[in-house]
């Protein structure tokens, strides 16, 4: 099975603050997005968008994947942010409030005019109900990879409440994990807002886990290494794995067509489950050395 790469946790950096970049270079993310959008003023987006593509280019960050959040193509700011972020070596752009196929297409026609090379891909938000109502089209354009849930705007969208439970979002992040899935993209929660309730953190990190996220976007350094602890397999989840495929494999070259382990009927679904926690924590282990 080809090896995942690891996006557990993906740290939102404000590309103006270059302090903020310059120690990115130490918090173990798995990715980074370096932000011209919501954390940048409006007379910090050309020095911000600067940073970024220096940032992106200096091949300072070891194994982290880079990306850059655009502006909207309906602001100011967006093209250029796009045009510079092209060639920058990114491996993607993000989009906020991404709405149909029209949109993600107008993003690719600029990106290949910016001379982007064909491996750059975006990584869609998902943020607005309209996004919500065309998760499926969405999730199967060409070149997005990863969809991102942005989940501060989408309960202002809906006029929802704020829970720690996250009920009023329940069905709305079901809905985009199906998109997901049936386009075999990647997936990432959205943030937690309260940086000082870690106990509120980890219990929406393992929520999200349980869900079926494949991380969470992260915005502060402290949020890291509890998302990369929660989305990591733990020991006792790749020994399983081992005796599930071993026992699979020996009962395939003994022709048996019932198997078991720890007393548990096991089919191909769970040896599937078992090459995934294997491939997981090999990836995971990559990005260590």
């Amino acid at each position: 099975m080809t090896s995942l790469r690891p996006r557990r946790s993906v740290l939102y950096m404000p590309a103006a603050n270059e302090r903020a970049l310059e120690k990115a270079k130490t918090i173990p993310a798995d990715a980074i997005i370096f932000d011209l959008e919501d954390a940048v003023a409006p007379d910090a987006k050309d020095a911000a968008r600067v940073n970024a593509v220096a940032a992106a280019s200096s091949g300072e960050y070891g194994k982290r994947e880079l990306t850059i959040r655009c502006n909207g193509l309906d602001t100011p700011w967006g093209a250029a942010d796009l045009a510079a972020a092209a060639t920058s070596g990114a491996a993607a752009v993000v989009i906020p409030k991404v709405t149909s196929t029209d949109h993600l297409n107008e993003v690719d026609a600029q990106l290949r005019s910016a001379n982007a090379p064909a491996e750059m891909t975006i990584w869609a938000m998902v943020e607005t109900p309209t996004a919500i109502f065309d998760i499926r089209s969405i999730a199967a354009h060409p070149r997005v990879n990863v969809l991102v849930m942005g989940t501060n705007d989408l309960v202002k969208e809906l006029r929802a409440e704020q829970q720690s439970d996250r009920a009023p979002l329940l069905p709305h992040l079901a809905a985009a994990l199906l998109g997901a899935r049936e386009a075999d993209k990647v997936i990432l929660d959205g943030v937690y807002n309260d940086v000082k309730n870690a106990e509120g953190f980890l219990s929406e990190a393992e929520q999200g886990r349980a869900f079926g996220f494949d991380g969470k976007t992260l915005i502060h350094p402290t949020q890291v290494e509890p998302t990369n602890d929660v989305w990591a397999p733990s020991e006792a989840d790749i020994d399983h794995s081992k005796r599930v495929i071993e026992a699979f494999n020996e009962a395939v070259s003994e022709g048996r067509g019932v198997i078991t382990v720890d007393g548990r009927m096991i089919e191909n679904l769970h040896v599937d489950n078992a090459r995934r926690v294997l491939a997981t924590a090999e990836a995971i282990a990559e990005l260590k050395n």
